[in-house]
């Protein structure tokens, strides 16, 4: 045929064109999966149930208190106040019994509310000076919300703030936050090693074998000695 002419791809460097093409495709799974690090390595630790900095929820824009209670001012002035993310999954599944009525006035650092774990509970303080306008009424109705969605839904109080720069211009925002959390994390670790070797429990019921990291929801299966201890030494800060 005239103006036609073959070409024999083994003959010329298109060969080596397509190993090319073919390293390439293969190596685009790789490339995903060295891109996602920290992704994949979240799924893991959450399916093998384990606390670390990687699975805590952390928005940006809250203030974290030392008491492990978080408050948020709306553009109305309410502010609203709950529990962190840290506090829940160290803790596990409870019921919260708020103690405070609307129209109550606080002082920050009064009694706000109690958690409770088959008998065992600790005290939750306020973050805030201000009046109480309401108190979440689903969590009487799905206390479950509580751990799902602690800082959406699951919040606990709705309070006025009287002193709100004052108050809060010492707590953890943004990325202050989450470098704070990770060392809280650091801290619980010590904080359980101590307290289990002072009432002799077995270490194995709230560590990995394998790693040394904290399962998840490591308080739940101690007893209510921890769980005093945690309330006064861990929780309790100034």
């Amino acid at each position: 045929m005239d103006g036609f002419s073959y070409y024999n791809i083994f003959q010329t460097k298109g060969i080596e064109y397509l190993a090319i093409i073919a390293f390439l495709i293969m190596l685009i799974p790789f490339w995903v999966v060295l891109n996602k690090p920290v992704k994949i390595t979240v799924q893991l630790q959450k399916i093998m149930g384990v606390l670390s900095a990687n699975v805590l929820r952390i928005p940006q824009g809250l203030f974290y208190s030392k008491n492990h209670a978080w408050t948020y001012l709306e553009k109305s002035g309410r502010a609203k106040v709950g529990l962190d993310d840290l506090l829940l999954k160290i803790v596990g599944p409870v019921k919260i019994a708020c103690v405070r009525n609307e129209g109550e006035v606080i002082k920050k650092g009064d009694l706000l509310a109690e958690v409770d774990q088959q008998g065992k509970s600790l005290k939750i303080y306020s973050p805030i000076s201000g009046m109480i306008l309401d108190a979440n009424p689903m969590l009487t109705e799905n206390p479950d919300i509580l751990n799902e969605d602690p800082y959406g839904k699951g919040w606990i109080y709705d309070i006025k703030p009287t002193e709100w720069i004052g108050e809060t211009k010492s707590y953890f925002v943004a990325k202050e936050a989450t470098s704070w959390f990770t060392k809280e994390l650091e801290r619980l670790k010590d904080f359980l090693a101590v307290s289990m070797k002072r009432n002799a429990v077995e270490p194995s019921l709230v560590v990995l074998q394998e790693g040394g990291e904290l399962r998840m929801h490591p308080l739940s299966e101690l007893q209510n000695d921890i769980w005093q201890d945690f309330q006064n030494e861990f929780l309790n800060q100034t």
